[in-house]
């Protein structure tokens, strides 16, 4: 019975974790991420996608490698610290236009490099995770 506790528990944070993190990236962006979505606007969907897939890598890896909930949580944490800085840093290299403007106005290109940005720095920081 005990295991089925823990899986069911392992299973809510890791549902509860990916909600907050796509909360606090929806919280980022001036425009409303479901607007968009609703109007078909692609690059905000790949984006949005992006981040979703990010957060998924970053919780898969730490909950794969820690047995306790707390660790997975402080991985997790870390890893979306490090998406986040992706984002600025992304966001430095691009100084002819902003990012959120871009993908507000549709640019698939803009949305797929993000997409890609975020999924990259999610497989390279999860493989630090420990």
């Amino acid at each position: 019975m005990t295991i089925v506790i823990n899986i069911v528990v392992s299973v809510l944070t890791i549902i509860l974790l990916q909600v907050l993190g796509m909360v606090i990236f929806q919280l980022m962006t001036p425009f409303k991420d479901m607007e968009e979505l609703k109007k078909g606007n692609v690059a905000v969907a790949l984006a949005l996608g992006g981040k979703f897939l990010a957060t998924a890598i970053i919780i898969g890896v730490a909950a794969y490698t820690n047995t306790s909930i707390w660790h997975m949580m402080l991985w997790f944490a870390v890893g979306y610290v490090c998406l986040i800085v992706a984002y600025w840093v992304f966001e430095l290299f691009t100084p002819g236009f902003r990012i959120s403007q871009e993908l507000e106005k549709g640019n698939t290109a803009v949305g797929t490099m993000l997409c890609l940005v975020f999924v990259g720095t999610a497989f390279a920081v999860s493989s630090l995770i420990i």
